[in-house]
Parts: C-alpha cells; sequence; structure tokens
C-alpha cells in the first residue's frame, strides 16, 4: 500500500496543486490489471492497484474542474526488471502467453504510449480513466 497507493497520494500533494495554479495539467497514474482480478496469490498486491483507480477518478472529480486530469493505465505482464522473475522462468512465461490474445507479454515502450497519450493534449477530454494494455488478457477472461 505504500509503494502503490501512497506514493501516488503523496505526488498528487506535490504536483497538482501547481498544475491547477497553471490551469492545466495531466497525471497518469501506473497501475496493473492485477487491480481488476482476484487473487489468493498476490492479494494485497491487487488491492493496492484497485485502490490506484479510485485514487484516480477520485482525483479526477476534484481537480478536472481546475483544469487538471487524472488517468491510469494498467499493464498486464511487461517485459521489465521488476517482473524479471515472471518472464525469465520459461515455464511461467509459456503459460503467460497461452493465455494471453497476443501470444506475448508486453514491451516498455507499449506502455510508454499509452501514457504519452494521456499525457498529451489529444486525451484533452479524457478524465478518471483506466486505460487497459495487457495483451487482451482481460478480455479472454483469463
Amino acid at each position: 500500500m505504500g509503494s502503490n497507493v501512497r506514493s501516488n497520494v503523496w505526488l498528487r500533494a506535490q504536483v497538482i496543486p501547481r498544475m491547477a495554479a497553471r490551469g492545466k495539467g495531466s497525471v497518469v497514474i501506473i497501475s496493473s490489471i492485477g487491480g481488476l482480478r482476484g487473487s489468493t496469490v498476490i492479494g494485497a498486491y491487487g488491492i493496492s492497484k484497485a485502490a490506484d483507480f479510485g485514487l484516480c477518478r477520485s482525483l479526477a472529480g476534484e481537480w478536472g474542474p481546475k483544469g487538471v486530469r487524472v488517468n491510469c493505465v494498467a499493464p498486464g505482464l511487461v517485459k521489465t526488471d521488476f517482473a524479471r522473475a515472471l518472464w525469465e522462468d520459461e515455464e511461467r512465461l509459456r503459460r503467460q502467453c497461452a493465455t494471453t490474445p497476443l501470444r506475448r507479454i508486453g514491451e516498455p515502450h507499449e506502455i510508454a504510449g499509452a501514457v504519452a497519450y494521456l499525457a498529451s493534449d489529444a486525451s484533452a477530454f479524457m478524465t478518471g480513466q483506466t486505460v487497459v494494455v495487457d495483451g487482451g488478457i482481460i478480455t479472454a477472461g483469463v
């Protein structure tokens, strides 16, 4: 909860008032599809990521009138150092890819594209939303 929620609350307090003073800004919270699914293995992680979705919606409502947008990105498994244990295990990776509609895990630049969109004026009429970038896992119901 400290890393995944409290840090976002702290960062919000540091940056959003300055954005509001300018009358414009965009905050993108990185969450996870873990917040959309239950888990008997990493339940606390999922709870913290679900809290990010709620934080995003609340902040969007609170700060939208002052020109600040707040959105989330919820990635699936991505080839990062943080997830190294999941994608370096060949059997685990094979199982993951077999249940992912795109049959692979994500690359960091694919998440960066969603973040860039949400941070840019291209998404100027979007706030309080969560963009899922997971290769189709959620749509597959897995």
